[in-house]
């Protein structure tokens, strides 16, 4: 699940070619993320990630999980809806 951009800024310094030192800021944005697994917060640098990817269309899944294993659960559970026949009375957003 996408929550939000954060920006990072770190600072570093340089010298010049007289000697003097310089220091500077650089920003990086990070996108932090909630997994659709285990409902731990993780952060990726959003230089990394298709913009597409950026919202909650899409499933998000942290190091810790498996990726693969996850999107097969998500196979599965589809598969089931499809396969409820259309005179059921079920209510297909509760499976």
């Amino acid at each position: 699940m996408f929550i939000k951009i954060d920006i990072e800024k770190t600072m570093h310094e340089r010298t010049s070619k007289l000697g003097n030192t310089h220091e500077y800021e650089r920003k990086k944005s990070i996108v932090v993320l909630r997994c659709d697994n285990c409902k731990e917060i993780f952060t990726r640098p959003k230089g990394s990630m298709d913009p597409a990817r950026l919202s909650n269309n899409y499933f998000h899944v942290c190091k810790n999980c498996d990726s693969k294993r996850f999107a097969q659960k998500r196979g599965v559970e589809r598969k089931h809806i499809w396969d409820t026949p259309v005179s059921s009375l079920d209510d297909i957003s509760r499976l």
